[in-house]
């Protein structure tokens, strides 16, 4: 299928990096098979260069980047190499920002905006080439967008060139998802010029206590800086500072203060486009560069000569047992840590700080986990049924999706009503996928809007998508942002509001909502109208009284100025119509800061909702199930509702650490919660005893209850059965005589099986109904008083009951007139204990269940103490007697000890004492 290939761009005309050599092979091989894999490590220009030399009249090609702020730097890099700037033949695409025109030939997108506009248009109409960058780093949309990819090619476009890149040599993966079964794509290679790097470790002098969650030993970001202070020190040019995220890096800025004619420079996700920028510019003075992950690979930080590496990484975790999702925390791979130095040896020879050991280097993981394997995969399913594949079967996914992730995130979307019965994307699926969020937050978005005004509903969702709260408490950090002039988050709030908007706009009962237009909105435009009410249950959450705010509740934001709040809002927001849900307040009134959070993370999160366990106290539990503790010192404590936004758990915690939440009332915390709102009758076995109630729960949360003054006696018979199950036999009074019996009948049916009863635990709790006469009892102290052994005879079939005497006697006869009771305590050995003068003239111990058992003779001493064990009376009377009456006729001679016992009469007296 070869063609000629008529770049845009000369080759030669390209800068002199590592990966220009390989550029006219990359192109011959796309033109020749259509698919290839391309491995070229940080530095080599495989970003820049190669959608350069593809680029071709006619056509577009499209540059996938997994982050936004590597599409920026990509397309400014590429724009200022053809003495241009973003817009005119490079432009890029991201959330809320677009700099494309007519003459674009080459555009840079993020993964996510790639797979967005997949959906809406599967052909890719006017693209001749997509190149996905940094496939190695394996997130959910790099996954997807290279499915789909793959399947476009097979069924739609075979004329689509695709070239995956990667910066690790592990390509095997990513050939064979791109080729066909058997023949994996080609793979090429491009070898960086770099410079050496010498490796410097430099682990921590004390202990450092292990990241969890999201947080770091404060004694690693200390030494991280004086590392960084060290390698200024050390070395010549800039240095470049890996910390996890964006909080660590303010931490260390902190630290760094006061270094004189050096710069401190940050590089993170929240940052605006502008500071980004700033960071990948060369500055007027020597720079400490305090970046996250964004600089590990795709963009090129100028100047570097030193790298300090903290040796940690955030990624998703998900647990989703309870439905906690979050980024940890956790150590670098080797394949990342090796990029990370690279970038110390970009422009000439440099060093790399590492604050780890290398003993400890060799036991870190080699890859970066996939995100597939850990993430909440809610947002990943809502794309692959919005494809035609609600499980991922039959796509070229490089990992299948972990069944239980898998059910979790399909049991979510159906709670949200984004999938029907039969897994197919519903409208109101399609109208949270064009959210361009996750599909919770698009909820909250989109139905916190009809209480809220779209406006503050956005602001919100920016605030929770972003995950700015630093204090634990979501009003805290919304009203932060609110008096802030962040950018990026503005921005993002008039994005989402449009994204209301365009939500109303269209017929909720249509299939047409275009995600690609939802994601890509400009920056500016009216806020629209705001949606009505699509909640389950039907009740709207905005109608409130001013006075429904809790005592201490946050200030109101009237103060905010004017042109900050909707004209929905200032006017108040009035219920359209329909039943409100029981308990609900009525007449109009403009929300609290604290409700209004309160309510959007509740809408996001339902099964958050928590309720405090004690007045004052810090522990709650959440509707779902879980428990959770809010940290020492949080402004939330003992607010009687909360709403946790994002929480996490560590392995083997008892409870889960909240990191977010809002306040709420009860009554809007049944609202947001509705669908977990439930009314039963209990009658069962509850915390130690039978309980017969009727309740009302949200949830797991316990609202109300009242105590049945006349339960259903059947339930309460198994509500009792199923007390003993729980907790044992041990509930039920044995008495001596019950115990012997149960022990008797153990030892039958171990001797003879059916039809004698089984009795061992196991059995009798499985059916102690059948053989416990429960009667009247209805609470644990009345088991303490049923008739045991009566119900155990009830286990005797007619067939054997009269036999028991006979099978397993409680006693025997002995030949001194004696009758000794039988121990039954082992089932397999019954013991007989019997003075030995009292079984003089027995010749064989005695046999048992129709002879087929001998008792376990213990023959004692005149005291009573064992002298002898033994089956074989005739063998013990020949061999170990004659020793036994050596050591026992000295210390008790007034009892007999004749040397034939065999023929000597038996006697439980002592002899006649002599005169």
């Amino acid at each position: 299928m070869g063609q000629t290939w008529r770049v845009l761009i000369p080759t030669e005309s390209l800068p002199d990096l590592p990966v220009r050599p390989v550029l006219p092979e990359v192109a011959a091989v796309l033109a020749e098979a259509g698919a290839a894999v391309l491995v070229a490590p940080p530095g080599t220009g495989k970003t820049t260069l190669v959608p350069l030399a593809l680029a071709t009249p006619g056509g577009r090609v499209i540059v996938a980047e997994p982050r936004r702020v590597a599409a920026r730097a990509a397309a400014r890099r590429m724009a200022g190499l053809l003495g241009e700037k973003p817009g005119q033949r490079v432009g890029f695409a991201v959330r809320g920002e677009r700099q494309v025109s007519r003459e674009t030939v080459v555009e840079v997108v993020t993964t996510g905006l790639l797979v967005r506009r997949l959906q809406a248009d599967p052909e890719l109409a006017g693209v001749t080439t997509v190149i996905l960058d940094e496939c190695h780093e394996r997130h959910l949309d790099s996954d997807l967008a290279l499915a789909f990819l793959v399947e476009v090619r097979a069924a739609l476009r075979p004329d689509l060139r695709l070239l995956a890149t990667s910066a690790t040599a592990d390509a095997d993966r990513l050939a064979a998802v791109l080729g066909e079964p058997g023949r994996p794509a080609p793979v090429l290679t491009a070898h960086a010029r770099t410079h050496p790097v010498e490796v410097i470790w430099a682990p921590p002098a004390g202990p450092v206590t292990p990241p969890l969650g999201l947080r770091v030993d404060p004694r690693l970001l200390d030494h991280a800086a004086a590392t960084a202070r060290r390698a200024l020190a050390e070395a010549d040019g800039d240095v470049l500072a890996f910390l996890p995220g964006a909080r660590e890096i303010e931490t260390v800025a902190g630290r760094l203060r006061g270094l004189g004619d050096i710069d401190v420079v940050t590089l993170h996700g929240r940052q605006s486009g502008s500071a980004q920028d700033a960071a990948l510019r060369p500055g007027p003075r020597r720079r400490v560069v305090l970046a996250t992950a964004v600089a590990e690979s795709s963009l090129t930080v100028p100047g570097v000569r030193a790298v300090v590496d903290a040796g940690l990484s955030r990624v998703p975790r998900m647990d989703h047992a309870r439905g906690l999702g979050a980024l940890a925390t956790v150590p670098v791979s080797r394949s990342s840590a090796e990029q990370r130095a690279g970038r110390a040896g970009r422009e000439a020879p440099g060093r790399v700080y590492r604050c780890w050991s290398a003993a400890l280097h060799d036991r870190l993981p080699a890859q970066p986990e996939p995100e597939i394997t850990a993430a909440d995969l809610t947002g990943f399913v809502l794309d692959l049924a919005l494809w035609g594949h609600p499980d991922g079967t039959g796509l070229a996914l490089p990992d299948p999706p972990p069944a239980g992730a898998l059910r979790a995130a399909t049991a979510t979307l159906h709670d949200l009503g984004a999938l029907d019965a039969g897994g197919r994307v519903t409208p109101r699926g399609r109208a949270l996928a064009g959210a361009g969020l996750h599909p919770r937050l698009a909820r909250a978005l989109l139905d916190g809007a009809a209480a809220l005004g779209a406006t503050r509903a956005a602001e919100l969702v920016a605030v929770l998508d972003d995950d700015r709260t630093t204090t634990g408490d979501v009003v805290t950090a919304w009203r932060a942002a609110r008096d802030s002039d962040d950018f990026t988050w503005r921005t993002e709030v008039r994005r989402l509001t449009r994204a209301v908007s365009r939500a109303t706009s269209l017929n909720p009962g249509t299939d047409d909502t275009s995600p690609q237009s939802l994601e890509e909105q400009p920056p500016d435009g009216p806020s629209g109208s705001v949606p009505g009410d699509r909640r389950p249950g039907g009740g709207r959450l905005g109608d409130r009284r001013p006075g429904d705010a809790r005592p201490g509740d946050a200030r109101p934001d009237d103060a905010r100025p004017d042109d900050a709040r909707p004209d929905d809002e200032r006017q108040g927001v009035e219920r359209q119509g329909g039943a409100r849900p029981e308990g609900s307040g009525g007449g109009r009134g403009r929300l609290t800061d604290d409700l209004a959070a309160g309510i959007v993370v509740g809408l996001a999160y339902p099964e958050r909702v928590a309720r405090v366990r004690e007045p004052g106290g810090r522990a709650y539990l959440m509707a779902g199930g879980t428990a959770a503790e809010l940290p020492a010192g949080s402004p939330l404590t003992g607010v009687p509702w909360i709403a946790v936004a994002s929480a996490d758990r560590a392995a083997g915690a008892p409870t889960a650490r909240v990191r977010s939440a809002a306040p709420l009332d009860e009554e809007t915390a049944r609202e947001v919660g509705a669908p977990l709102l439930a009314e039963a009758t209990e009658i069962g076995w509850i915390d130690g005893d039978v309980v017969a109630r009727r309740v009302r729960r949200l949830g797991a949360i316990t609202l109300a209850s009242t105590r049945l003054t006349d339960p259903d006696p059947a339930l309460v018979r198994e509500a009792l059965a199923t007390g003993l199950r729980d907790e044992g036999l041990g509930l039920l009074t044995w008495s001596r005589g019950a115990g012997e019996l149960r022990s008797r009948l153990a030892f039958a049916h171990a001797a003879l099986g059916e039809p004698w009863p089984d009795v061992s635990d196991s059995a009798l709790l499985a059916g102690a109904e059948e053989w416990l006469d429960l009667g009247s009892a209805r609470r644990r102290a009345d088991l303490a008083k049923l008739d045991v052994a009566g119900g155990l005879r009830r286990l005797l079939p007619w067939s054997v009951a009269g036999r028991l005497d006979e099978v397993a006697p409680e006693r025997l006869p002995v030949p001194s007139g004696s009758k000794v009771r039988v121990d039954y305590s082992d089932p397999a050995a019954p013991v007989l204990a019997v003075k030995v003068q009292e079984a003089f003239g027995w010749r064989e111990a005695p046999r048992l269940a129709e002879g087929r058992v001998p008792v376990l003779l213990h023959l004692l001493s005149p005291a009573g103490r064992p002298v002898a064990v033994t089956r074989d009376l005739g063998s013990f009377w020949v061999q170990g007697y004659p020793q036994v009456r050596a050591e026992m006729r000295g210390r008790y001679p007034r009892h007999p000890w004749p040397e034939d016992p065999t023929t000597a009469e038996p006697t439980r007296r002592t002899n006649p004492r002599s005169r």
